[in-house]
């Protein structure tokens, strides 16, 4: 059985870098992609698109908030395994962003666009960054434990799993949500912004900025005194300024 997760587990993850990858090609309507957030669906009157669209943000919002509260986890595993909760996890969220990404429907009204080769070339830039600083940031929170596949590996040499260690690496001396704010980034940094990219950006903000209270309200109940402290002097997507003593 273990070696059954193991391969449950790698196949998550593999659909899940895929499905990242696509995202990508998704947001910023690369040429890799048939379907993106301005092209490849299906045109239907404006208002209709808004619903169908703000329902599928919700979908993957709900999915991706309600999976990873403990009290669901710990009903969860009762029905799932242990060793794969986290894999599941990865393959719904990666399931609910194909979803998203085959259904949405394009709003071409064009919001801005810069023409100017500097200024696109800037905003490509900080596009790339965005994306960069997200894949960066699961990295330096363990990337594979992130995704299920430290879970899986552990269960087959039959190692128990380490227990949470309070850290602030890297981008985490900075801002408390690092890979959020390369989700902004790659969300908003764009020299052609449509009226469904603008949606999407909306959308998927307003659910980042819900999404970090309930996981800061979750680690605190981990880390106690030390995430509060945390919390106090380091700012929660840009850094904050700190005034001299």
């Amino acid at each position: 059985m273990r070696i059954v997760f193991l391969l449950f587990g790698g196949l998550s993850y593999a659909i899940f870098f895929a499905t990242f990858l696509a995202l990508i090609a998704f947001v910023g309507g690369l040429p890799f992609l048939s379907r993106t957030v301005d092209a490849g669906g299906a045109v239907v009157p404006p208002v209709v698109a808004v619903v169908v669209d703000l329902a599928l943000v919700l979908l993957f919002a709900v999915q991706h908030s309600v999976m990873a509260r403990p009290k669901f986890k710990a009903a969860w595993t009762r029905i799932v395994p242990q060793p794969i909760e986290r894999s599941v996890y990865v393959l719904a969220a990666s399931l609910a962003l194909i979803v998203l990404m085959v259904l949405w429907r394009p709003i071409p009204a064009v919001v801005w666009s810069v023409g100017n080769p500097l200024g696109a070339g800037i905003l490509w830039a900080l596009f790339a960054c965005g994306w960069l600083i997200v894949l960066v940031s699961t990295f330096l929170i363990s990337h594979f434990e992130l995704f299920g596949l430290a879970q899986v590996w552990n269960n087959l040499r039959g190692r128990a799993v380490a227990s949470a260690v309070f850290r602030q690496p890297f981008f985490y001396k900075l801002v408390r949500h690092p890979l959020y704010s390369g989700f902004f980034l790659a969300f908003w940094a764009t020299p052609l912004m449509t009226a469904g990219h603008l949606l999407l950006a909306i959308a998927m903000s307003v659910f980042m900025i819900v999404a970090i209270r309930f996981e800061e309200r979750d680690l605190v109940g981990v880390f106690g005194q030390d995430y509060v402290s945390y919390r106090e002097t380091t700012g929660m997507l840009v850094p904050r300024l700190r005034r001299r003593g």
